[in-house]
């Protein structure tokens, strides 16, 4: 039995040396319970709202007061004309404008009804009808409490319109998101052994004594993917257009381009983890668990990234999918240009250029 508890003792101690499975066996729980309760959830919370007022009386401004009150809407801002709905939507800051025509409060107590028009992003069909059944709610509430057992109850009637996507197809919301993480899993797994792959079947001494500079070995490798994913890209735009029948509203050669700066940094990611890990295995491992879960939950594609608290808010800029699903449905959905969605163009770009001088910086061109 003394023996028994001596190697149950010596268990222990390897386990406490190794830090990894200690992290694993500790860590990664806490991680999952936190990122699953607070991050991986559809409701929708702290949406931001645009308000349209017309009327500008008691009734309008109390109404806007219990919307910003509750905790599924934050007035992003308050327009002064209906033109400026659809650009504002377009600049992606908000997900639902709530317009109350003039005489709001005039025609609720002369003739016991008045209107809402309710207009929402339906890019994100999910999204879309939450956030108008929220809406419709506080607009009942606030007709519940004035109507106060009158005989002739007032009637606020909710009028919706949907944006971009009328019939609320989920295609609309479900392909910017699968081509985002097609593109960065199948160009960072690619690419996350080439590297490796060499070290381990002893063909890296060969391409380390070419003259060629280690810049260019690096290089090297991702061309092919690059050509490769470049059929990835229209294959999923051929199918989207024309199988799933999601319309391409703005610029294809726009989003072309973007499709390619994203696959760029999806490759240049790839080679850096190639460059660091030491193992095929370690490298898939890495690019497939690092990758897909950051892209599914951090993204917005899945879950709202509005509702998550402010550190895993912060987490997510970091994400690259992230910024190229927020292209995708600007352009492809929204029909905006360059002018829109240059922030997000340039954090690519960034992204791209420092993993890649991170990779030819971090490739070892001696073995030992």
């Amino acid at each position: 039995m003394r023996q028994f508890f001596s190697f149950i003792k010596k268990e222990f101690y390897h386990i406490w040396r190794d830090k990894r499975t200690m992290f694993i066996l500790l860590g990664m729980p806490v991680v999952q319970i936190v990122i699953f309760g607070f991050a991986l959830t559809n409701e929708v919370k702290n949406a931001k709202i645009a308000i349209l007022d017309n009327s500008k009386d008691a009734a309008t401004t109390s109404l806007s007061a219990q919307l910003n009150a509750s905790r599924y809407f934050d007035i992003e801002k308050n327009l002064v004309s209906y033109t400026q709905v659809e650009e504002e939507f377009k600049k992606g800051k908000i997900k639902l404008a709530v317009v109350f025509p003039q005489h709001f409060s005039e025609d609720l107590l002369h003739f016991n009804k008045a209107q809402v028009q309710l207009i929402a992003d339906a890019s994100d069909p999910n999204t879309a009808n939450q956030l108008t059944n929220y809406a419709t709610a506080i607009i009942m509430d606030y007709q519940n409490r004035i109507t106060n057992e009158r005989k002739l109850p007032y009637t606020i009637n909710t009028e919706m319109r949907m944006l971009y996507n009328p019939q609320l197809k989920g295609a609309f919301n479900f392909v910017p998101g699968v081509m985002a993480m097609v593109l960065l899993l199948v160009c960072t797994m690619m690419t996350a052994i080439t590297i490796v792959k060499e070290k381990e079947m002893g063909t890296m001494e060969v391409m380390l004594v070419s003259p060629m500079r280690p810049q260019m070995v690096v290089l090297a490798k991702a061309v092919p993917y690059l050509l490769l994913s470049t059929i990835n890209i229209a294959s999923i735009l051929l199918l989207s257009r024309y199988v799933l029948e999601v319309p391409i509203n703005g610029s294809l050669i726009l989003l072309v381009f973007e499709s390619i700066l994203f696959t760029l940094v999806s490759l240049s990611l790839g080679l850096l983890i190639s460059s660091m890990a030491g193992s095929q295995q370690a490298a898939m491992f890495i690019s497939l668990i690092g990758m897909f879960l950051p892209t599914i939950m951090l993204s917005g594609f899945m879950f709202p990234v509005e509702n998550m608290p402010l550190p895993l808010r912060i987490v997510s800029n970091i994400v690259p999918a992230k910024w190229y699903y927020n292209i995708v449905k600007s352009v492809m959905i929204k029909g905006v240009g360059l002018h829109v969605i240059w922030k997000e163009t340039l954090i690519l770009g960034g992204m791209m250029l420092f993993f890649l001088t991170l990779a030819i910086k971090r490739f070892k061109i001696r073995l030992a």
